[in-house]
């Protein structure tokens, strides 16, 4: 099924270039009648909390905020990239999901979250806290991109994070220039080798920024947050795609209800019904 999926992932991507070189006025693999393989339902690793937060304090002190909220909030990577200021609401504690950052052979331009859906997550005080000093150290900046496409209509943004240049960020470059340095200083993966390229990094897809995705859902289930609330926060269709990821971060499912089972029917629920039934001497 992998296999499938890759070959046509890369027919997509053939046919995407043709459009973008005009020599084709729609992708037919995006065309609703094209059905692509299910892709396998993996489980997500995460990191163990004091990791995420090495890098977070190893990343440069601009980009951190970026870590904080991947972690604190499980915005994906384009997500915390397409961040404004307008988008926090401190009252609530709520940020807004409305945009994400993307790329088409390095041009930049604006565009609707995963599944062109908006969403509002939960947003702790100690984010709250983290943004607020952000803003004071590096103040948003306006920035003009296209809107939909690299060819659609340009929109002017306050952005949360920028370059020093005060540029909307490019995931390729910021991966390889401001993540994997601080991977690497944080020991998560060996420090380039001596002559290597700028990108020639020893990291893993499982080393990527989503990473603080799947570690902020674990830190949600363990601690008893609602799937239900999880999925809507992450922005995920249903429950069941959430559960069907995240599932083996809930090892205490079941113990809740096998205790109140226990209580109802084990040697304290008896005491409690025994006390509570029409011929007992307390009911009289």
């Amino acid at each position: 099924m992998d296999y499938q999926r890759g070959i046509l992932s890369e027919l997509s991507s053939i046919l995407e270039a043709a459009v973008d070189d005009k020599r084709l006025a729609r992708n037919p693999m995006r065309a609703k009648s094209v059905r692509w393989p299910k892709s396998p339902r993996e489980r997500r690793d995460a990191w163990p909390i004091a990791t995420a937060l090495r890098v977070r304090d190893a990343i440069n002190p601009r980009n951190r905020i970026a870590v904080v909220v991947g972690l604190g909030c499980g915005l994906r990577q384009g997500e915390v990239f397409g961040l404004s200021p307008e988008d926090i609401d401190y009252e609530r504690g709520a940020l807004h999901v409305r945009r994400q950052v993307q790329a088409i052979h390095g041009r930049l331009y604006l565009a609707l979250p995963k599944g062109k859906k908006v969403r509002t997550v939960d947003m702790p005080l100690s984010v709250a806290e983290e943004l607020k000093r952000h803003i004071e150290a590096f103040p948003p900046v306006e920035v003009e991109l296209p809107w939909g496409k690299p060819e659609g209509e340009r929109k002017k943004l306050s952005l949360l994070l920028t370059t020093r240049f005060g540029n909307a960020v490019a995931v390729n470059t910021w991966n390889t220039y401001t993540w994997k340095p601080a991977l690497a200083q944080a020991g998560v993966i060996p420090p380039r080798a001596e002559g290597a390229k700028a990108w020639q990094w020893a990291a893993a897809p499982k080393d990527g920024f989503h990473v603080l995705r799947h570690t902020y859902a674990s830190i949600m289930l363990e601690a008893g947050e609602s799937v239900v609330t999880l999925a809507r926060w992450l922005g995920h269709s249903s429950p069941a795609i959430t559960l069907g990821y995240y599932a083996h971060f809930m090892p205490e499912a079941g113990s809740k209800g096998r205790g109140t089972i226990d209580g109802l029917l084990g040697e304290r629920g008896e005491r409690h019904a025994s006390r509570n039934s029409p011929d007992s001497p307390q009911r009289r």
